[in-house]
Order: C-alpha cells, then sequence, then structure tokens
C-alpha cells in the first residue's frame, strides 16, 4: 500500500495566491472546501492535481451550480466527507464509517480527533480575513494512519476591510 498526500484548501473566494499553488505541487489529489470565487481557481488547481470540490455559500455564479454541496472519497480504504460548513453535518461520521471531514467555511484552521474523526479544517487560503492566518493544509494517507499538518502561507500580505 502506497502513502497518498492530499493537498486541502479552502476559502480562496477568487484569490489562488503563489504560495498555494506551489505548496500543493506534489500533492496527489486535491480537495477544494467550497468558497471557491471563480471558475478559473478549479482550473488553476486541475493543473496541479486530480481535484475535488464543493460549493460553499458564496459560490452563487453560474459555473458554480453544478458542484456538488458534499463530496465523499474513499482513498486506501480512507472515507473522506467534504463539505463547506461543518455546522451543515446533519450524521455522525462515526456511524457512517467517515474517517476524515473536510471542511471551511470558518477561515480558522482544525487539526482535531473527535470519536476517532479527524476534523480537517485548512483555514482560508485567500483574502486575510481579520488577523486568522492564510493557511492550507496537507492530509497523509498511510497504511490506515491519518496525519493532518496545516500549513501557514508565507509572504500572505494583511488585507485591511472585509474579505
Amino acid at each position: 500500500m502506497t502513502a497518498k498526500r492530499i493537498g486541502v484548501i479552502s476559502d480562496t473566494h477568487g484569490l489562488l495566491r503563489p504560495e498555494a499553488v506551489a505548496a500543493l505541487r506534489g500533492s496527489d489529489l486535491l480537495l477544494h472546501a467550497g468558497d471557491i470565487g471563480a471558475e478559473e481557481i478549479l482550473r488553476a488547481l486541475e493543473e496541479i492535481a486530480p481535484l475535488i470540490s464543493v460549493r460553499g455559500n458564496n459560490d452563487t455564479q453560474a459555473w458554480a451550480r453544478p458542484l456538488p454541496e458534499t463530496a465523499d472519497v474513499e482513498i486506501l480504504g480512507t472515507r473522506i466527507h467534504l463539505l463547506h460548513d461543518l455546522s451543515q453535518l446533519s450524521f455522525k461520521p462515526e456511524r457512517e464509517g467517515i474517517r476524515i471531514v473536510v471542511c471551511g467555511h470558518s477561515h480558522k484552521p482544525c487539526n482535531e480527533l473527535r470519536n476517532g474523526v479527524l476534523y480537517f479544517n485548512p483555514g482560508s487560503a485567500g483574502p486575510r480575513r481579520f488577523t486568522l492566518p492564510v493557511a492550507l493544509g496537507f492530509l497523509q494517507l498511510e497504511s490506515g494512519s491519518v496525519h493532518g499538518r496545516i500549513v501557514e502561507l508565507a509572504h500572505a500580505p494583511q488585507k485591511t476591510g472585509p474579505a
């Protein structure tokens, strides 16, 4: 069984930073947890690795309508549930055999194990909001083990005003 490196990004809000592109290179798969902001973001990410995306609450334009609100994927026997807003999770993942729940929306990075399920929010890789970090993340799957890592992007300037 080989290891898989999954790049996780969320809340780009139309901004795909060069630092994010560089960090995600070498990923086996990319997950975008919504609030993409522009179709071009998806095209650019698809050039890096295969991409699974969900629609966020701000993805209301015509290009985003075909995107699902949730997605489930199984990698190396590990089930992952992807959605934008964790408050919309309507079931107990541990009862459904889900090992990882990936979300966005809050812009707050989270890498927390609860009831045997890894809850993973990479934070926002788009425009900085308030004092929250500009970040993305990685999931490493190998031989039944799962590890999440949040990466704060360097050289991400402070943005003033609303995001």
